[in-house]
């Protein structure tokens, strides 16, 4: 099969995981997740929203005074957000998950990519691609499902967890916890790296947050 022939199976993928989503789900932890990114893009700044779904995000950005764009691989969920939200005028793009984005080199103060980095097959490219259109100092923020301790110690004692967790049939791809997704991001070149998880008992925590600052060179 060519490239190119794999690339669309592979969006044409996500756009059949969105016809299974129910339309109009708030995010888990949305208020929280949204006071850890604004408190890394100062009103005037510009964002992108990576893998923004129905622009939950985007919407809440352009509503605190941050100029937002969303780009995500399926269309279904953009046509959400627009049907959603016809005042705000969001800007959301599909993008391809082959090659660059369309959109300028250091063309953003903030990156944000929420829930998104586990669903990655290309995270290399990903990452690049964001630190591409980063300004150099500018954020990148991000939140994935956290595996804290007794949440580790939970899928190694149990067979139907583990199992449950890492079903190969999940489009859940990747695995995260504070100090893999740090030493990633040190990879790319990205400092000042801090973390955090929220929601859930403390050691099993549901959400892993993250922010992070490109290298200016």
């Amino acid at each position: 099969m060519s490239s190119s022939g794999a690339v669309s199976r592979y969006e044409d993928h996500h756009e059949r995981l969105w016809a299974d989503v129910p339309a109009g789900v708030c995010p888990p932890d949305m208020r929280a997740r949204l006071a850890f990114l604004l408190d890394h893009a100062p009103p005037g700044a510009r964002v992108l929203d990576v893998g923004c779904g129905e622009g939950w995000f985007a919407a809440a950005l352009a509503r605190a005074d941050r100029g937002a764009v969303g780009i995500d691989l399926a269309e279904e969920p953009l046509r959400r957000a627009r049907e959603r939200e016809p005042g705000l005028g969001l800007d959301l793009r599909r993008v391809s998950a082959h090659g660059e984005w369309p959109l300028a080199d250091a063309s953003f103060d903030a990156v944000w990519a929420g829930e998104t980095i586990e669903h990655v097959a290309d995270t290399a490219g990903v990452l690049s691609e964001v630190r591409r259109v980063l300004r150099p100092g500018g954020a990148l923020v991000l939140s994935t499902p956290a595996h804290d301790p007794l949440t580790r110690l939970a899928l190694g004692v149990s067979g139907r967890a583990f199992a449950a967790h890492f079903d190969p049939r999940s489009d859940h791809l990747r695995f995260y916890t504070r100090r893999t997704l740090a030493a990633l991001l040190d990879d790319f070149r990205f400092e000042l790296v801090r973390t955090r998880s929220i929601g859930g008992p403390p050691g099993a925590r549901r959400t892993l947050l993250a922010a992070a600052r490109r290298m200016r060179f």
